[in-house]
């Protein structure tokens, strides 16, 4: 971590300071520097100024400053290939630069990894609160967890573009849960759902367009306190788990609107056999072939309209119309009835989610 932070902020300063900047360990290795080429060099004076003690000094013809606090007590310097007041003014600002961003960098991780402990449970309620007042989080914002579940591992390359889509990284935190799940707790300014929905738009296209990765992503409901986000996470993870059953032609699923497949994928094994066993006649709905099932789909897709759906599926309504009374004669259900259509449209999704059982 330490080597590419201080490269970072040494490119930043190469154009603005008229001689060579980098940093040493106590070996006097040069670890980063403004000259990349340099790197891997090594400066005789830094062992001697080491052995010194000493925050600053001049050795060898350079000037150095020490950093302390890296890395389990490894110690750096910065140093500059000059000598004299305006090189040890550089080498204190670059020092004083270097170790201003290792502190933003460990906040920005701790708040990360506070978030992650809240999400996943593993910190006390009351710990939330005053832990929360340490790191100077407002407690009471309004925030979402999205929950993005991932076809392949590629974890670090959607949380590298979340970064880059939600930029304030002292509010909105892209978070690595395993290899297949990365999570989005996104502060809201309104906190409707209009504005959730509109995050995960966003979300969804960088996904989709940017990086061309197969996802699923289900939203959970606002979090007015930051003890509650853990509760608008499980509410993501059930918002993708019914998701992947019952929707899974969509890549954006909120847990405000699962419908019927809430109650459904919350039902035990045991109930739903019962239930098919009782509205069907045996082995009748595994009679159903492909082309009846997708005549039944953009049935219900029409509301039950059998002028609609014959022209949607160009088929003659006659045509339609047989293969209604087939369906009727394989299941004892008249899908133009309502009450029978409500029956046959649960008694599939039901069978849908026993199917989804198995595979685990």
């Amino acid at each position: 971590m330490a080597a590419r932070l201080f490269q970072s902020i040494l490119l930043e300063i190469k154009d603005k300071v008229p001689f060579v900047v980098g940093v040493v360990d106590q070996t006097g290795s040069i670890i980063a520097c403004t000259e990349i080429k340099l790197i891997g060099e090594t400066i005789e004076g830094a062992q001697p100024f080491f052995a010194a003690g000493k925050d600053c000094g001049e050795h060898g013809g350079y000037m150095f400053q020490q950093l302390k606090g890296y890395e389990n007590g490894i110690e750096y310097a910065a140093f500059c290939a000059s000598q004299g007041e305006l090189a040890e003014t550089v080498c204190a600002l670059a020092a004083i630069a270097i170790s201003n961003s290792k502190s933003l960098y460990e906040e920005k991780h701790d708040r990360a990894a506070f978030i992650k402990r809240i999400i996943l449970s593993n910190i006390l309620t009351g710990d939330i609160y005053i832990k929360s007042r340490e790191m100077h989080f407002q407690n009471d914002a309004k925030r979402v967890v999205y929950l993005i579940r991932l076809n392949d591992r590629q974890d670090a390359q959607v949380v590298e573009a979340l970064g880059r889509l939600f930029p304030d990284r002292q509010k909105d935190f892209a978070i690595t849960i395993n290899e297949n799940e990365v999570v989005l707790v996104k502060e809201l300014k309104a906190g409707d759902q209009k504005e959730i929905l509109k995050v995960g738009k966003a979300v969804d296209a960088c996904l989709s367009e940017e990086l061309g990765i197969q996802h699923i992503i289900g939203m959970g409901t606002v979090a007015g306190q930051l003890k509650d986000i853990a509760r608008s996470f499980k509410e993501a993870q059930m918002a993708v788990d019914i998701g992947q059953v019952f929707y899974s032609d969509k890549n954006l699923i909120s847990f405000e609107n699962l419908g019927i497949g809430r109650l459904i994928y919350q039902l035990p094994t045991p109930l739903c056999e019962m239930f098919l066993s009782e509205v069907f006649k045996k082995g009748s709905i595994e009679s159903l072939d492909e082309e009846t099932l997708f005549t039944i789909q953009k049935f219900f897709e029409n509301n039950l309209n059998v002028s609609e759906t014959s022209r949607k599926l160009f088929v003659h309504r006659n045509t339609l119309v047989y293969r209604l009374e087939k369906i009727k004669k394989l299941t004892g259900l008249d899908l133009r009835e309502f009450d029978n259509a409500i029956v046959l449209k649960t008694a599939l999704m039901v069978k849908q989610y026993l199917k989804s059982r198995e595979n685990y």
